[in-house]
C-alpha cells in the first residue's frame, strides 16, 4: 500500500465508522466501502466486525492497523528527510509537551528557535506524560518535553531544567507561615493531585512513598492551574513545581512552602525515539533547547 492508501485505512480504523471516515477523507462512502472490500480480499481476511452501521477492528484488523501506523510513520519520516536534504533551511519539528509547560517554557523555546530558524515549522501537541511517551515511540511526535524522565527503554533524553517542588496550602492553613515543611508533617492532610498518568502524579506518589505516608486524595485534575486554584479555595493542599516565571494570578493563589524532603524537585527534559533518525530540523531544535538550558544556568555554549 502507498502512503495515501495507508491513511484511509488508519482513519477508518481509528473512527470505526465508514460514514465518519469517508467525511474526514472527503471521499464517497460507497467508494471507501469498496476500498475496504478490495483490501480484505487481497489479505484473505476480514479486518472489521460489522454491527449495523458501526464497525470494530477484529484480531486481524488490529495487527494490520499497528503495522500500517508504523509504516505511515516511516513514510512520513522519509518525506521529512528528503525535504531537509532538498532545502536544509526548512523542515518540520513535531513537538509534544505537558500542559504545565504551555504557559512559559514552550513559548520561550519555540519563540527563540523560530527567530533563528524562520523556515522551520514547529507543530504542537499536549498531553499527559504517558501519552507523550507513546507519541514519541510511535513516531507521531519527534520530540516531547516531559517530567520526570520516563522509565521506558528506547528513548533518548536531554535534561533542560531542575525545578524545586513546593507545598501549596490555603492562606489560612496552619503551615502557611512555615519556612519549610516535610510531607511527613501532612499525613492527615487532604491532597489535590494530578490524575494518574501525569508526570507530577508519579513524582507525588514517589515522594509520599519515600515519606511513608498514604495520602488522602480529595480531588484529581489534569491541569496544574486547576490544582492551584482548588488549593487557594481551601479544598486541600498540593505538591507543585516552583514555576518560572510565576504563573498569572500567583499573587492571589495559594501560599507556597519549600519542601525539605530529599528529591523534592522535578527534572524536565526532552525525549525522542532512539530508533528514529532525526531530521536536520529536529537536530537543530534539540541543540537549541540544550543551549537554551545551558545559557539559563550561566554556562557558555559553543557549537561547531
Amino acid at each position: 500500500m502507498l502512503g495515501e492508501d495507508l491513511q484511509w485505512f488508519i482513519t477508518l480504523a481509528e473512527l470505526e465508522r465508514v460514514g465518519a471516515a469517508a467525511e474526514r477523507l472527503h471521499i464517497a462512502q460507497p467508494t471507501l466501502s469498496r476500498m475496504l472490500a478490495r483490501l480484505e480480499r487481497r489479505l484473505g481476511a476480514e479486518l472489521f466486525d460489522r454491527f449495523g452501521k458501526r464497525i470494530t477492528l477484529n484480531e486481524f484488523g488490529r495487527v494490520y492497523y499497528e503495522h500500517a501506523r508504523r509504516a505511515q510513520s516511516e513514510l512520513d519520516a522519509a518525506a521529512r528527510t528528503i525535504a531537509d536534504l532538498t532545502n536544509p533551511a526548512k523542515g518540520v519539528v513535531r513537538l509534544a509537551f505537558l500542559h504545565s509547560f504551555g504557559g512559559w517554557l514552550v513559548p520561550q523555546l519555540v519563540g527563540g528557535f523560530r527567530r533563528g530558524s524562520g523556515g522551520i515549522t514547529v507543530t504542537l501537541r499536549q498531553g499527559a506524560a504517558e501519552k507523550l511517551t507513546h507519541l514519541v515511540l510511535d513516531g507521531v511526535a519527534d520530540l516531547a518535553i516531559v517530567s520526570p524522565r520516563p522509565a521506558v527503554p528506547g528513548l533518548g533524553w536531554r535534561g533542560l531544567l531542575h525545578q524545586p517542588l513546593v507545598l501549596a496550602v490555603p492562606a489560612e492553613h496552619r503551615l502557611a507561615g512555615r519556612r519549610q515543611v516535610r510531607l511527613a508533617d501532612l499525613a492527615d492532610a487532604e491532597f489535590i493531585t494530578m490524575h494518574p498518568g501525569f508526570g507530577m502524579r508519579r513524582i507525588f506518589d514517589d515522594l509520599c512513598a519515600a515519606a511513608d505516608i498514604r495520602p488522602r486524595i480529595a480531588f484529581e485534575s489534569s491541569d496544574l492551574m486547576t490544582v492551584s486554584g482548588l488549593v487557594a479555595a481551601g479544598l486541600g493542599v498540593a505538591v507543585l513545581p516552583l514555576e518560572d516565571p510565576a504563573p498569572v494570578g500567583a499573587r492571589i493563589g495559594p501560599v507556597t512552602i519549600p519542601l525539605a524532603d530529599a528529591g523534592a524537585a522535578r527534572e524536565v527534559g526532552l525525549i525522542w525515539s532512539a530508533a528514529a533518525a532525526p531530521s536536520d530540523a529536529v537536530r537543530r531544535f534539540r541543540d537549541f533547547a540544550e543551549d537554551w538550558a545551558l545559557r539559563r544556568r550561566g554556562i557558555p555554549t559553543v557549537r561547531r
